[in-house]
């Protein structure tokens, strides 16, 4: 089984930055996703932003500009970087790997932004 850690959830005011983590461990293939998404009270789990292991990345129309996804595959980390941070945002960020058909979860990370 693989099983990822986050860090780096907060509480930020809008305008600012944060930055997530992701480190996986366990067994895992090379050629994989990982990514992020996130979840408000009430609402369904949406992608915020992914990457391929080979580098090809897609993010969520309301990131885009904002926010950032890397990934050290030598690591098995993936980061969010957000910036601009807007209300809006605040939501649990669950970090994500898809890896020969299987999907691991992260524990979750509250990210809030305040006015």
């Amino acid at each position: 089984q693989v099983h990822l850690v986050e860090s780096g959830g907060g509480l930020v005011q809008a305008g600012g930055s944060l930055s997530l983590s992701c480190a996986a461990a366990g067994s895992i293939f090379d050629i994989n996703t990982m990514g992020w998404y996130r979840q408000a009270p009430g609402k369904q789990r949406d992608l915020v932003a992914t990457m391929t292991s080979g580098g090809i990345t897609n993010y969520a129309d309301s990131v885009k500009g904002r926010f950032t996804i890397s990934r050290d595959n030598a690591k098995n980390t993936v980061y969010l970087q957000m910036n601009s941070l807007k209300v809006e945002d605040t939501a649990v960020y669950y970090c994500n790997v898809l890896v020969y058909a299987h999907d691991y979860w992260g524990q979750g990370t509250q990210v809030t932004v305040s006015s």
